[in-house]
This record gives C-alpha cells, sequence and structure tokens, in this order.
C-alpha cells in the first residue's frame, strides 16, 4: 500500500477520536480525558492530528514545534513534535499594547516565548532530510513570538507525545512580533525572560542551532506525512524560557533581550459554533 493511502486509512480510523477533540475545542467545553484509545505510537498519533485537521474550519498558516518531555523521551523515536497554526489563531503584536487571546477555562493554557521563522520559498515536498545550512535557505525573516499553548484536556502533556500530538500538538495560537534584523549574527546569546502577573516564571537564552533544529524537524516530518512547508508559513520553533501555565484574567510578559519585548492577556475561550 502507498504511503498515502496507508495515511488517509489511518486517518479514517482515528476519526472517532480527531471529532471529539475537534468538538470539544468549539464548543470550548473542557475534557476529562482523552476521548478514546490513546495511539499506540507517532504515526497512529499523526494520522489523529491530520483527522482534526480536515475536520478543523480554518487553514492553515504555519507550524508549532515542541521537545519532547525527558520524561517519554525514550519511548518514542522523535525528540520533537509539531502541530498545526491556524490563520484564526495568528495575532499580530501591536508595540507596547496587550494581545489578548482565549484559553481553555478549566483545560490546559499556557504561554511559550519562541522564535518564528516565516518562510519564504516552498519546501521540496520529496526532500526528506535537511541540514541546518538548507533550511536556512528558505527563511524570510524570524521573528519574536509567544505560542498560546492550549487544549480542553488539561492533562495532556502529562499523557505523553501522542497525545499532544494528536490534539494539534498543543497548540492554540501564536503572537507574532516584529522580525530580528541580521537574525543569523544577532540571535544567538539573546537574553530571555518570561513574567506572568509581573513575576519572572523562566529565562533562558537564544541558541541559533537549535532554533534551526526545530525548522529541520518540522521540515522533515511534515515531508514524511505529505505536507511539506510552503512560502508564507510561520514556523514557531520552540520554548525559550520554558512552558508556563497562564489562566484567564493574567497578563504574561516576554523579554527577548535586544529584539523587544511582547505583552498580552488571556481570556476566556468563547465557543467557537
Amino acid at each position: 500500500m502507498a504511503d498515502s493511502a496507508a495515511q488517509t486509512l489511518a486517518a479514517s480510523k482515528a476519526l472517532p477520536t480527531a471529532r471529539r477533540l475537534v468538538e470539544a475545542r468549539q464548543s470550548a467545553q473542557p475534557l476529562d480525558g482523552f476521548p478514546g484509545h490513546i495511539p499506540a505510537d507517532l504515526e497512529d498519533a499523526y494520522a489523529c492530528q491530520d483527522a482534526a485537521i480536515g475536520l478543523w474550519p480554518d487553514v492553515i498558516v504555519g507550524w508549532k514545534v515542541g521537545k519532547v518531555a525527558p520524561a517519554f523521551a525514550a519511548d518514542v523515536e522523535d525528540a520533537r513534535l509539531v502541530g498545526p497554526i491556524f490563520r484564526r489563531g495568528l495575532s499580530l503584536a501591536q508595540a507596547g499594547k496587550e494581545t489578548i487571546f482565549p484559553v481553555f477555562v478549566r483545560g490546559f493554557a499556557a504561554v511559550e516565548g519562541e522564535f518564528v521563522f516565516h518562510l519564504g520559498r516552498d519546501a521540496a515536498p520529496e526532500k526528506t532530510t535537511w541540514s541546518p545550512a538548507e533550511a536556512a535557505e528558505l527563511v524570510e525573516a524570524l521573528h519574536i513570538g509567544i505560542e498560546t499553548a492550549g487544549s480542553p484536556l488539561a492533562t495532556i502533556n502529562d499523557l505523553g507525545p501522542a497525545v499532544i500530538i494528536s490534539d494539534f500538538g498543543n497548540n492554540d495560537g501564536l503572537i507574532l512580533g516584529p522580525a530580528i534584523a541580521n537574525w543569523r549574527e544577532k540571535v544567538t546569546g539573546l537574553a530571555c525572560e518570561t513574567f506572568i502577573n509581573d513575576a519572572s516564571v523562566g529565562k533562558g537564552r537564544a541558541n541559533l542551532d537549535d532554533i534551526l533544529d526545530g525548522l529541520c524537524f518540522a521540515l522533515q516530518r511534515n515531508a514524511r506525512r505529505a505536507r511539506p512547508l510552503k512560502a508564507g508559513d510561520y514556523i514557531s520553533t520552540g520554548a525559550v524560557t520554558g512552558v508556563h501555565d497562564i489562566r484567564a484574567g493574567q497578563a504574561a510578559l516576554v523579554k527577548f533581550g535586544d529584539a523587544g519585548e511582547l505583552r498580552c492577556r488571556a481570556v476566556p475561550a468563547p465557543a467557537k459554533v
């Protein structure tokens, strides 16, 4: 059986679980547990994600990349995972202003300061192995940003990468900040810090090698899924100061050293139906 046919069959088997995940997101209602059998492996998890993408009434504008938690690293072949970013989840930050974003009440919600590639060229669809130098040639710009992670399932991260992948990679949006001029020379070493309600909750330093590794992973994994990256895609490459829980009503600030800062505030997610 051809790979594409196998993927279609796997996605159809995952459809009942994917439908329940999508319905929970659209109604902004929490889930008490994963709505079905947890996928046996990453291929089944991505099949569930593909089925959910097919049910979601929006278009993909990019992909988030996250690292597999150390507790699960020995159990899966990939060190990272990907999930879709949809057009209605993309917010453009305005200088000096808070960006309002929705969170699932009684679900999971977090902010993650990230560096975001904007691609200027299509990836070759048949190419499944990428070096950092090759990946960098696709890049039009590198932005600062905040991934607004979110799921109706409060325990999503505790249940492991297969569950995270199934539910859109635990993504609910992206706040896009300004581009970094001369990013190849300037990004490594930038001191980053995240605050929730003015309290520091995480610090880190940018590393260009790690940021490009995130892009390489997205290129390679999505090529294997017959979803090659395209010009115009935004690729959010992973949390630089950690994953920080946030509740409706709380405000977050992420500082990216000389590259700028972003402010946002969480509000309860409305139903999308």
